[in-house]
C-alpha cells in the first residue's frame, strides 16, 4: 500500500528532490535507518545494502530466508485453500477413471504457463490433458458456452479452467447443463456468489484468509499439482501404473515466467518461486524456453528482467497478434524442430505487435493531453479499430506517462474492449468490480493492479465518470503522489562489482521486491552521446575524483536527455540503479539513469 499523507509527510526528500526532470519527489524507501544499520552488522554487509534489506521489510529473524530462499521453508498446505480437496477428489477420480480432461486456459503469458504445466503434471501422470486457450478476437476472454460446448462434444468430462472462469457464470451454468463438470483454478477478484462448479479454487475469494492473493494463477496451479501429486501417490496409482512419481520443482521455471510475466508482487511464496524457478530456467530443460531465449538473444544466467521484458512479450504476442496458442504449444513441445519454428513466429509477431503499440500510443497519449480535466483519478483513452492485443500494454504506458490509473479500450460495432493499470496502493480490481456490479460493464474483472472489462460504446463516458470519481477517493485515502523511492545516496567512486554482488542478493527484483536505486549527488555529466537508436550515453564524474560509466534508455529526445547532454559543467543530481556492464567485461559496472534533477548551488 501507498503511504497516507501523515506517513507521506514522514518519508526523508533524498537531496531535497521535491520535483524531478519526471514530475518526482525523492524519497527515502526506508524510514528510520537503525535497522539497516543492524541488519549490516549483523550479517556483515555494506550499510546500503543493509538499509534496502530493512526498506523491503526484512528484520533480523528473517533476513537469513530471505537472502536464501527456499521452497521447503515456504511451500503451504495446499488443501488449506477452500475447494481444494474437492477439485483434487474430482480430478483423481477422472485420472483413475480414464475420462478425458480438457485445461481453458487464458491467453496470456500467465495463463499459458499454467496450462503447459497442468499439460506437463498430467503427462507425468500417465493422463493425457487437452489445451483450449480462446481467441482474443473471436472469443475473448475467459470459458465461453460454444467452447465449452465443443469440449464436451469431443469426449471431455472434465474441464479445468486456469487464469479465469471465476465471473463465467453464463459460461459455467451452460457447461452444467451439457454435463461437463468444471474445475475453477484463478486468482482474480471474486464475488460473494460463486459461478456453478465442482470445485473452484482461488486465493481470493472472499471466504478466503487473503493469505495467498498475491498468488499468480500459475503458483495456485502448482499448488493443485502438489495436492495432485501427493493424492496420486498415497492412492498408490504412480506404483500401479509403473511409473515414477515426477519431481515437480522441474516445472518451476513456468511457475517464474508466469509469476514475473502477471506482475504480482514478489514477495513471500512468488518470490521462492520466482528465486528457484529462474534456477531451473537456467538448466534449458524446456526445450520451447530455451529455443525462445535463444530467438530473443539471453546469452547468460536468466533473471526476472529476462522473463518479464524478453520472454514474457514474444509469449504474449500470440496471444495479442497472433495465434492464442502459440504461447501454450512453445512451452509443453519436446521437439526441438518445432519450438525453434515457433520460437521464431512469436519472435515475428513480437515485431509486429510493438508497431501496433506504438501507433495505438500515439493516438491514446494525444487523446490524454487534450481531454478536459476530471476528478483526477483516472485517463481513458478510446478508439475505433484499435487493436484489443496491445491495449493493456498500452494502458500500461499511460500509466507510467500520466502518474494516474489508465484505461484504454478498443471500439468495435458498438462494444468495447478495455484493460486498466494502477497506481501503486489504489486497487483498480476493486473498482471495475463495483461497475460491474453497478450495471456500466457487459463483463470485468482484475486484481488491484491490472484489470480488464467489456463495456457498451455508449456507456463509456458513464463508466469514465464513475471510475474517475472513486479512484480519485482512493488516490485522496492512500496519499499516492508521484514518487521515486531511493535506497541511499552513493559517490561513483562507491559503485563497484563487490557491491553490486551484495545488492544482488536482494533478487529477484519485481514488484514488492524492488531493484535497488540510488541517488549519485551533484555529478558532472561528462562526453554526452547518443547510441543505438536514442539511448544516451556517458560518464559520472563525481566529487570524491570517482568516475562512472552511465545510460538513460531511450531518452535522447526526451526532457532527461535534453538535460544530461546540456548540462555542461553543471552538476546534476542522477537517480537510478547500479548493474552489470556485460559488454564491457566481467566485472564491469555501470549506472543506468532513470531520473535527474539540478544540483542546487
Amino acid at each position: 500500500m501507498a503511504p497516507t499523507n501523515a506517513a507521506a509527510e514522514r518519508r526523508d526528500c533524498v537531496l531535497g528532490v521535491e520535483r524531478s526532470l519526471a514530475g518526482r519527489r525523492w524519497e527515502a524507501r526506508l524510514g528510520d535507518p537503525r535497522l539497516g544499520l543492524a541488519l549490516a552488522q549483523d550479517l556483515e554487509l555494506p550499510e546500503v545494502v543493509g538499509r534496502a534489506l530493512a526498506a523491503r521489510g526484512v528484520g533480523l529473524e528473517g533476513a537469513g530466508a530471505f537472502l536464501e530462499p527456499r521452497l521447503r521453508d515456504s511451500l503451504p498446505d495446499p488443501l488449506d485453500l477452500k475447494d481444494m480437496d474437492r477439485a483434487v477428489e474430482r480430478i483423481v477420480r477422472a485420472v483413475r477413471d480414464g475420462e478425458r480432461i480438457a485445461v481453458f486456459g487464458d491467453y496470456d503469458v500467465d495463463g499459458a504457463t499454467s496450462a503447459a504445466l497442468l499439460k506437463r503434471f498430467f503427462a507425468a501422470a500417465g493422463a493425457d490433458l487437452r489445451i483450449y486457450i480462446p481467441d482474443r478476437l473471436a472469443e475473448g476472454y475467459g470459458p465461453n458456452a460454444p467452447a465449452l460446448r465443443r469440449l464436451r462434444a469431443e469426449g471431455a468430462a472434465l474441464a479445468i479452467t486456469v487464469d479465469c472462469g471465476i465471473s463465467a457464470f453464463a459460461a459455467l451454468e451452460a457447461a452444467a447443463a451439457d454435463g461437463l463438470d468444471m474445475v475453477v483454478v484463478d486468482h482474480h477478484a471474486a464475488q460473494a456468489e460463486l459461478p456453478p462448479a465442482a470445485a473452484i479454487v482461488n486465493p481470493n475469494r472472499l471466504d478466503e484468509s487473503g493469505e495467498h492473493g498475491q498468488l499468480a494463477a500459475v503458483g495456485v496451479a502448482f499448488l493443485l499439482t502438489v495436492a495432485l501429486n501427493r493424492a496420486l501417490r498415497e492412492a498408490g496409482w504412480y506404483r500401479r501404473m509403473g511409473l515414477d512419481e515426477p519431481d515437480l520443482r522441474q516445472w518451476l521455471d513456468l511457475v517464474a515466467l508466469g509469476t514475473v510475466c502477471d506482475v504480482v508482487p514478489l514477495t513471500g511464496l512468488n518470490r521462492v518461486f520466482v528465486a528457484q524457478g529462474l534456477k531451473v530456467m537456467a538448466r534449458r530443460g524446456n526445450r520451447g524456453l530455451t529455443a525462445l531465449a535463444d530467438v530473443a538473444g539471453i546469452d547468460r544466467p536468466p533473471e526476472a528482467y529476462h522473463a518479464g521484458f524478453l520472454l514474457g512479450p514474444r509469449i504474449n504476442a500470440g496471444g495479442r497478434v497472433g495465434a492464442a496458442d502459440l504461447g501454450a504449444r512453445l512451452l509443453t513441445t519436446e521437439d526441438p524442430a518445432e519450438a525453434a519454428e515457433i520460437a521464431g513466429r512469436l519472435d515475428a509477431l513480437n515485431r509486429e505487435r510493438r508497431a501496433i503499440e506504438q501507433a495505438v500510443l500515439d493516438q491514446a497519449l494525444a487523446q490524454a493531453e487534450s481531454a478536459p480535466a476530471g476528478e483526477g483519478g483516472l485517463v481513458l483513452a478510446a478508439g475505433e479499430g484499435w487493436h484489443p492485443g496491445v491495449i493493456g500494454i498500452v494502458a500500461s504506458r499511460l500509466k507510467d506517462r500520466t502518474n494516474l490509473p489508465a484505461l484504454v479500450v478498443a471500439l468495435d460495432k458498438g462494444v468495447g474492449k478495455g484493460s486498466a493499470r494502477s497506481v501503486p496502493g489504489v486497487d483498480l480490481g476493486r473498482e471495475i468490480l463495483a461497475a460491474r456490479q453497478a450495471g456500466l460493464l457487459v463483463d470485468g474483472g482484475g486484481h488491484p493492479m491490472a484489470a480488464g472489462l467489456t463495456v457498451a460504446a455508449d456507456g463509456l463516458e458513464a463508466l469514465r465518470e464513475f471510475l474517475d470519481r472513486r479512484l480519485a477517493a482512493q488516490i485522496d485515502a492512500v496519499g499516492y503522489r508521484p514518487a521515486l523511492g531511493l535506497d541511499g545516496a552513493l559517490q561513483p567512486r562507491a559503485a563497484t562489482a563487490e557491491l553490486l554482488g551484495q545488492l544482488e542478493r536482494l533478487a529477484p527484483f519485481g514488484v514488492g521486491n524492488a531493484e535497488p536505486r540510488f541517488a549519485l549527488p551533484a555529478v558532472r555529466i561528462v562526453r554526452p552521446r547518443t547510441v543505438g537508436e536514442d539511448h544516451l550515453r556517458c560518464i559520472l564524474s563525481g566529487a570524491d575524483g570517482g568516475s562512472l560509466k552511465a545510460i538513460a534508455f531511450r531518452a535522447f529526445d526526451g526532457p532527461l536527455g535534453a538535460a544530461l547532454a546540456g548540462a555542461g559543467t553543471l552538476p546534476v543530481h542522477v537517480a537510478g540503479k547500479l548493474r552489470a556492464d556485460h559488454w564491457a567485461g566481467p566485472g564491469q559496472v555501470q549506472f543506468i539513469i532513470e531520473d535527474a534533477a539540478p544540483a542546487a548551488g
